[in-house]
């Protein structure tokens, strides 16, 4: 069943369940903004539904409450960071300013995190990065939950990539797992008791299936995009996050029963610089004017640029409510009584 709530409502819950579990002040704020944030744009599956698990990692010690990202060497624009297994959401979120600093200093920024924990929804500090006016490309590994292609066993993450680019008519953000869909998606659709509306993995019988049950009960092999064009993406960008980062790659982080200590990037570049903004803002419109002016496949179907349905969404859903499953919103509400 699902229930309709608004921002406010959830944005307060929220913030006395963070205070309440020894978050200060700022840091609650900060966390309850990224997962209403988050909800808000449609994306309820690294949002509302994430609080319970988050809450179980820090009851665990896994999520250190008083944890913060921390610089442990610099390099002109590039540093490495050390996230300390604190909050994933507020490492990210410190790491993101960093690095548009680093950008509006150096015209490129990139910094590399160790040992933090889940960013929850990549794509929000993809937004963050472009409401500063800066390009950005963020990436993070993950604990192996994809087959490399051929392979039966999960050996590779599904690695999320963030890339943004700020256009004033709205943003341009691409925000994706390597897997056809995250995790968290089809978690999502086996709370709605829905099947996938493609194949997302692979079930017991090593069938690609559109199952949640079958995939979700077989150890988790998601099925990369691309299928081995999104295999090698996921290896790839592993190695770039453990290289720079000199963190733990997939394999390491499997080797713990918890999905922690992960590594991840934050590449931001500041466009200004070259003072040709009209010229940037006509040649993003043109793209995708172009890519909008076309007859769809169905009709009442039409096409979007990366991050325009997550717009309207958060207009959507900002007016009418929030669509939150019943389940989850009354665990939230257990946990904060």
């Amino acid at each position: 069943m699902q229930l309709k709530i608004k921002a406010n409502e959830m944005q307060d819950v929220l913030f006395k369940l963070f205070l309440k579990y020894g978050f200060t002040v700022e840091k609650a704020k900060s966390l309850a903004n990224t997962h209403t944030e988050n909800t808000l744009n449609g994306v309820n599956s690294h949002g509302i539904n994430r609080v319970p698990l988050f809450i179980e990692y820090i009851k665990k010690g896994i999520i250190k409450v008083d944890s913060e990202a921390q610089k442990i060497a610099a390099f002109g624009s590039i540093e490495r960071w050390d996230g300390n297994l604190g909050s994933g959401v507020l490492n990210a979120i410190t790491c993101t300013d960093r690095a548009i600093y680093l950008a509006k200093k150096h015209g490129i920024g990139l910094v590399a995190l160790r040992n933090t924990n889940h960013w929850m929804r990549g794509g929000a500090y993809g937004w963050q990065a472009a409401n500063a006016g800066c390009i950005s490309i963020l990436f993070t590994n993950t604990k192996p939950n994809m087959p490399a292609w051929g392979g039966q066993d999960s050996r590779i993450g599904n690695n999320p990539l963030v890339i943004s680019i700020p256009r004033k008519e709205g943003h341009v953000v691409l925000d994706m797992s390597l897997s056809q869909f995250s995790f968290g998606k089809i978690n999502e659709y086996q709370l709605k008791g829905e099947k996938l509306p493609h194949p997302g993995g692979w079930d017991a019988d090593n069938e690609l299936s559109n199952d949640p049950d079958k995939i979700l009960s077989n150890g988790e092999r998601g099925l990369p995009i691309g299928y081995w064009k999104g295999s090698s993406l996921s290896m790839v960008l592993d190695m770039l996050a453990t290289l720079l980062s000199a963190g733990n790659s997939t394999y390491n982080i499997g080797l713990s029963e918890y999905e922690t200590a992960i590594s991840q990037i934050y590449l931001c570049i500041y466009p200004d610089l070259f003072h040709d903004k009209n010229i940037q803002q006509k040649l993003l419109n043109e793209i995708i004017d172009y890519t909008h002016d076309v007859t769809p496949m169905k009709e009442g179907h039409k096409t979007y640029y990366p991050g325009e349905q997550a717009l309207q969404n958060k207009t959507k859903n900002l007016k009418s409510g929030m669509q939150v499953n019943h389940d989850v919103w009354q665990k939230v509400l257990n946990l904060l009584d």
